[in-house]
C-alpha cells in the first residue's frame, strides 16, 4: 500500500518499484480478503479475475484478456491487479510438444510473463496473485523482477483466533459472559473460514433448541460437529460393546494425563458420531518444532487405548485401526525422514520427486521396518506399564464414562489429581499484554501439534 500512496519516497532512492507479491497458504487462511482489503486501504484502481477467466477453448482468447487486463491497469495507475487462484493459469509448462495444434493455457502464461516483466514497462501497477498451490507454478512467474515476494498467509495461532473470533462474533446474538478464549482454545488448526463456519454453526443449533442467545454450549456442540461429525445416538451396541469402547477411551484419556509431553486433555466420548465409535478430544500444543520425546509421548498415549483393551478386557478388537494408522504414520515418519531412530540417525529419505523409486536400498526398507517395528513395542509396553501402574484409577474413569457417556477433563483431574505441566498455549497467552478493554470483552481465562486432534475409533 505505501508503494501505490508514496511511491517517490522509495524510487527517490533510486530504487524499483516491486512488481508482483504472492500470497501463499492453506485453503480458508483469507487470502482473497487480504487483497480485497489492501485495495480498499490504498484507495487505488482495483482489477481482480480468476485464473480460469484467462483459460478458453478458443485460441488467443486468453492472452487477448491478459492483454486487455493490463492495458487497463496501465490507464489507471497507480492500480492493483488480483489474480485468485493463479495456479489455474500459471501451472509449470511441459517439456514435452504440444500435438494437435496451439497450447492455449501455455500461451496465455507467456502472455502473463511478458506483461509482468517484458519488453515494455508497467510503471505503477503491482500484480497480487493467490495460491494454495506454490509447488505446481512455473519457475518463470516466481523469478526476480515477477512474483519475487511470497508472503505466506498461514493457519492463525491462539491469540490470532481470539482476534478472528471477534470479528465473526460481531453479528451474533451472545450470551452474557461468553469467554473467547475459551472457544480460540477448541479450536486449534481452524482457518479463518472454519472460524466463521464454527460461528454460523453455534447459531444454528442454538436457534434449532429455540436459545433466546448463543451460548458456550452451542459452539463447543458446533466445533465437535464440525470436526467429528453428527452424533449417532440411535447407533445400538451391546453391553460388552459399550464396556470396551469406555475401557478403550479411558486408555487414552488416562496415559496421556500421566505423561509430560502428551496433548492435554478436553473431554472423552463414547457417544458415536461420523464414522467413529468414540472420541478423545485434546487441545494439541501449538509447537513450531517437535522433538523426539515429544512424539514417543504421543505415540504413547494413542496406543494407550489397545493397551487398555489388552489389559482389562483380555482381547483386542478392531476398534483401535485409526489409533494404529496414526502410529504407524507417524513412526515411519520419526525414521525415514526425521532422523530420529537408534540404528539410522542423521538420515533423511524423503523425496518430493514424484517417482516411484525408493532412495534407499532392500536392506534399508528393511532396517526401516525393524526400527518403527520397534518404536512401536517400546511404546506399547510403555502404555500397558502406566496403565497397570493405574488400573484402579483407570477403571474408576472408565464406569464413570460408561455411566455418564461424555466427560471432561475436571473429571479426570478428580481421579487422577491435577497435571504437573503447564501448557505451551497458557505460557503464550501470558507473554501477550492484554489491554484492558480486551481483558473485559474477553471475560476470564481458562484451559490447545497444528490440527484438530482427536483419537477416533473406527
Amino acid at each position: 500500500m505505501d508503494f501505490l500512496k508514496n511511491p517517490q519516497k522509495y524510487t527517490e532512492l533510486g530504487g524499483k518499484i516491486p512488481k508482483g507479491a504472492l500470497l501463499v497458504g492453506p485453503p480458508g487462511t483469507g487470502k482473497t480478503l487480504l487483497a480485497k482489503a489492501v485495495a480498499g486501504e490504498a484507495e487505488v484502481p482495483f482489477f481482480s479475475m480468476s485464473g480460469s477467466d484467462f483459460v478458453e477453448m478458443f485460441v488467443g482468447v486468453g492472452a487477448s484478456r491478459v492483454r486487455d487486463l493490463f492495458a487497463k491497469a496501465k490507464a489507471k495507475a497507480p492500480a492493483i491487479v488480483f489474480i485468485d487462484e493463479i495456479d489455474a493459469v500459471g501451472r509449470a509448462r511441459s517439456n514435452r510438444a504440444s500435438f494437435g495444434g496451439n497450447d492455449e493455457r501455455e500461451s496465455t502464461l507467456n502472455q502473463l510473463l511478458t506483461e509482468m516483466d517484458g519488453f515494455g514497462t508497467n510503471s505503477g501497477v503491482i500484480i497480487l496473485a493467490a495460491t494454495n498451490r506454490v509447488d505446481v507454478l512455473d519457475s518463470a512467474l516466481l523469478r526476480a523482477g515477477r512474483f519475487d515476494r511470497q508472503i505466506h498467509v498461514d493457519l492463525p495461532d491462539l491469540p490470532e483466533r481470539i482476534a478472528i473470533f471477534n470479528v465473526h462474533l460481531k453479528p451474533l446474538k451472545l450470551e452474557e459472559g461468553l469467554d473467547i478464549e475459551l472457544l480460540a482454545r477448541q479450536t486449534p488448526g481452524f482457518s479463518g473460514a472454519d472460524i466463521a463456519n464454527v460461528c454460523n454453526e453455534a447459531a444454528l443449533i442454538a436457534a434449532r433448541h429455540n436459545h433466546e442467545t448463543v451460548g458456550k454450549q452451542d459452539f463447543l456442540d458446533a466445533v465437535d460437529r464440525i470436526i467429528g461429525g453428527l452424533e449417532k445416538k440411535t447407533k445400538v451396541m451391546t453391553e460388552d460393546e459399550k464396556k470396551s469402547i469406555a475401557l478403550h477411551e479411558a486408555g487414552h484419556a488416562a496415559v496421556s494425563w500421566l505423561l509430560e509431553y502428551a496433548n492435554p486433555l478436553i473431554k472423552v466420548t463414547i457417544v458415536p458420531r461420523g464414522q467413529a465409535l468414540g472420541a478423545a478430544w485434546y487441545l494439541p500444543e501449538e509447537r513450531t518444532i517437535v522433538t523426539k520425546e515429544q512424539m514417543l509421548d504421543e505415540l504413547c498415549a494413542t496406543l494407550g487405548g489397545r493397551a487398555a483393551e489388552e489389559i482389562f478386557t483380555g482381547h483386542i478388537s478392531s476398534g483401535a485401526m485409526n489409533d494404529l494408522e496414526k502410529v504407524t504414520k507417524r513412526a515411519y515418519g520419526m525414521v525415514a525422514y526425521m532422523g530420529m531412530s537408534e540404528r539410522l540417525p542423521n538420515l533423511c529419505y524423503y523425496s518430493n520427486q514424484e517417482s516411484f523409486v525408493k532412495p534407499y536400498s532392500d536392506d534399508t526398507a528393511r532396517l526401516i521396518d525393524e526400527e518403527v517395528q520397534r518404536i512401536i513395542n517400546e511404546q506399547y509396553a510403555r502404555a500397558k506399564q502406566i496403565l497397570t501402574d493405574n488400573a484402579q484409577k483407570h477403571n474408576d474413569l472408565a464406569a464413570l464414562l460408561c455411566e455418564k457417556e461424555v466427560i471432561f477433563a475436571k473429571d479426570v483431574e478428580d481421579i487422577f489429581g491435577p497435571r504437573p505441566w503447564k501448557s505451551r498455549a497458557d505460557i503464550l497467552l501470558e507473554e501477550q499484554p492484554a489491554k484492558p478493554e480486551e481483558v473485559a470483552e474477553n471475560g476470564e481465562g481458562s484451559e490447545t501439534d497444528n490440527e484438530p486432534n482427536t483419537s477416533t475409533e473406527a
